[in-house]
């Protein structure tokens, strides 16, 4: 799958679930049972243990899922990420070196931001999306909006806080897609292997979704 496409899956979709677990076993079981329930995308964290191993297995064994690689916070992780088949890479920050980096390697990547001044610096460096992060706290669906207004052509994804309650309202303030954690990816659920109730959160969540977009197009 190119660049392209998966640009084009993350916009479709609008959900991109990341797995910030405490096992390599753990985070494989997540991204198996979300990837069954519909969602063909997963961002798995440098902080879980062995994350680069996790990636490699997961984009062996499951071509057809889009895994990713998240918390990426310098050159040399981005390097290991996208040898072990990594297909985008995302960071809670912005740091130019690694969105030069992917832009060189034809690799889809979308940084942290928050400032209008981190959003101008990003979408110029060629990120794909600018991911503003941490998006709950600090002003929530207003402050999507707000930045939509100077940025209508940046495709902003909403990440940090983002759950079941708030998630209508980010996609409604224009953001293309949220990120979600651990509102997605119970942590009790991993922990009892309870794969229906992953797939029972990542139904909810494209429904929520599917019906917020439905709205922004109607309003």
């Amino acid at each position: 799958m190119n660049k392209e496409k998966i640009r084009s899956l993350i916009e479709e979709i609008g959900i991109i679930p990341a797995i910030r677990l405490s096992s390599t076993h753990d985070a494989l079981f997540a991204a198996e049972a979300v990837s069954s329930s519909g969602i063909p995308i997963v961002e798995v964290t440098m902080t879980v243990p062995g994350a680069i191993e996790v990636i490699s297995d997961l984009a062996r064994n499951n071509p057809e899922l889009v895994v990713g690689a998240g918390t990426v916070l310098d050159l040399q992780n981005a390097r290991r990420c996208l040898d072990a088949g990594a297909k985008f890479l995302t960071s809670p920050g912005l740091d130019l070196e690694i969105v030069d980096f992917a832009v060189k390697r034809n690799t889809v990547v979308f940084p942290g931001a928050l400032t209008p001044t981190d959003v101008i610096a990003a979408w110029k460096a060629g990120s794909d999306f600018v991911k503003i992060f941490p998006c709950a706290p600090l002003g929530g669906p207003n402050y999507i909006k707000a930045l939509k207004s100077p940025f209508p052509d940046v495709p902003l994804i909403a990440t940090g806080g983002v759950n079941q309650h708030n998630a209508t309202e980010f996609i409604l303030a224009g953001a293309v897609a949220i990120g979600v954690g651990k509102d997605l990816i119970q942590p009790d659920a991993i922990e009892r292997r309870e794969r229906d109730w992953i797939r029972e959160l990542s139904h909810r969540f494209l429904h929520i979704v599917k019906e917020a977009r439905s709205r922004r197009r109607v309003g």
